[in-house]
């Protein structure tokens, strides 16, 4: 027999995500002007080896995805420890986030990296848009992928149970 199951309410789910850590990125790309626009999130993932795919998970609310959609191309920067400034500038709403912290323009693509506050960056083209509730789903192909010298041995920035923390030295 089964019952009618409501879904959850959102301060549930907020519970359940907040449960577990996960890496934080800072998604980032720019308009045909090349003014930057970008966005903090921890729902991304690894989807393909052949080809070389990521997602993200982007805000259908956010001034970024229109901008992402348009345009065709994304940078994820997976931030490392000492990155938690650019992690709490790119989580609000806030049209000064590429002030607060210090950016440059990909030479291969033009997107906007973070080299001081990421440990890697991944450069993507846009692969395919899956709308999913409040949210899209924006599957990547990676077109390059490096790591800032200056940054190349930091432990990355983790987020869960409502707060920042980084992965243990050994």
């Amino acid at each position: 027999m089964t019952t009618a199951l409501s879904p959850v309410d959102p301060d549930s789910y907020r519970a359940l995500m907040a449960a577990h850590p996960g890496g934080v990125a800072v998604v980032t790309t720019h308009d045909g002007l090349g003014s930057p626009y970008g966005f903090a999130c921890t729902a991304w993932c690894g989807v393909s080896l052949d080809p070389p795919l990521l997602l993200v998970c982007a805000s259908n609310g956010g001034s970024t995805l229109p901008v992402l959609a348009e345009r065709g191309w994304f940078a994820v920067n997976l931030l490392h420890g000492a990155g938690r400034r650019a992690a709490e500038a790119f989580a609000h709403r806030d049209a000064g986030r590429f002030s607060a912290v210090p950016w440059e323009r990909s030479p291969a693509t033009g997107l906007p990296l973070l080299p001081e506050d990421a440990h890697t960056v991944a450069e993507c083209r846009v692969h395919r848009l899956n709308p999913a509730g409040d949210h899209t789903v924006v599957i990547g192909e990676i077109v390059r992928t490096h790591t800032p010298r200056t940054t190349e041995t930091q432990p990355p920035l983790l987020y869960g149970l409502r707060r920042y923390a980084t992965w243990p030295t050994p």
